[in-house]
């Protein structure tokens, strides 16, 4: 069977490409290596041979729908997004153009090349906005209430795959993602404090906190995040599906797991709040227990652990 990955060169997307590879799978990954880079596919092109290909387009040039219809992936994967709420406050333009019209062009690719599903990869805290506390954590029939244009762009991709579902029988699952963080994670970008945590870290330089640290996250390790995906290929067909733990974590409290797991004290500097950053975040994933027969496994001192060892510490 084949399979198309959309941003399959960046972070969680290149640790499918491995996973779904080890599965048997034949692999397009699609990437305009804005963000990804060809060294997270490093083992898998010196592993695969033909059951990859790498093709270096962008998903906002209509030609990716006609790349898609000549290699006619089974299952399509979107995870190539702009990902940084804060940057689409600035430049909603820019964000829609990706989120929106990139999204609308893989979605006609999977529908003209005759996919039998779409799993896209959703932003579980921005999606639902900033909760009340005693909402927590949150249900996926949580009133959506998007607070920035990243967030508009990624409800209004959900919207679309219902339609297109109604429409055009085109299945899809959609994976509303907590806070994601492993191995070949960037360092740069509000979700990716534990790579940049490990960073400054592994320097020895002090760490930067964006606000109070008291801002709270579902951390949820890559690798558990990827087996949702892989779940989603033949469960949870026209649903929304929480990923992460069902734990919040204070920024504070990871830097804490992060520096006893490294065996160092830390400093650390206080900076301004991120624009357009939650407050709260926490996921209730019993909809993924059930319909995807899915739970994480990884403790965060354990994940944490596995973000220090690739980066040499």
């Amino acid at each position: 069977m084949r399979a198309l990955v959309s941003g399959g060169a960046g972070f969680i997307g290149s640790n499918l490409v491995d996973r779904l590879l080890v599965e048997g799978y034949d692999v397009d990954v699609v990437d305009d290596f804005s963000t990804g880079s060809l060294s997270n596919l490093a083992d898998a092109r010196g592993s695969a041979g033909r059951a990859l290909t790498i093709h270096h387009l962008d998903i906002t040039v209509p030609t990716v729908v006609d790349l898609m219809v000549r290699r006619r992936p089974a299952l399509v994967f979107h995870l190539a997004a702009h990902a940084d709420a804060g940057a689409s406050v600035t430049d909603p333009v820019a964000d829609a153009t990706v989120n929106i019209l990139g999204s609308l062009h893989i979605l006609e690719g999977a529908r003209q090349a005759g996919a039998e599903r779409v799993i896209i990869a959703a932003s579980g805290g921005t999606l639902y906005g900033e909760p009340v506390p005693e909402d927590l954590p949150l249900r996926e029939s949580h009133p959506h209430n998007p607070r920035s244009p990243f967030a508009v762009a990624k409800k209004s991709v959900i919207d679309y795959l219902m339609a297109y579902r109604e429409i055009h029988a085109l299945e899809f699952c959609a994976l509303a993602l907590g806070n994601v963080y492993g191995p070949r994670q960037g360092s740069r970008g509000e979700g990716s404090v534990v790579a940049a945590f490990a960073e400054q870290i592994l320097k020895g330089d002090p760490v930067t906190i964006y606000g109070d640290g008291e801002q709270t996250r579902d951390f949820v390790f890559v690798d558990d995040a990827v087996d949702a995906f892989m779940r989603a290929t033949s469960r949870g067909g026209g649903l929304v599906c929480n990923v992460g733990t069902g734990k919040e974590t204070t920024v504070n409290e990871l830097l804490a797991v992060m520096a006893a797991v490294a065996g160092v004290e830390v400093t650390a500097v206080a900076a301004p709040p991120r624009p357009a950053e939650l407050k709260r975040s926490c996921l209730d994933i019993e909809r993924a227990a059930i319909q995807l027969g899915w739970r994480p496994w990884t403790p965060l001192a354990d994940g944490t652990r596995a973000v220090f060892e690739s980066r040499g510490g």
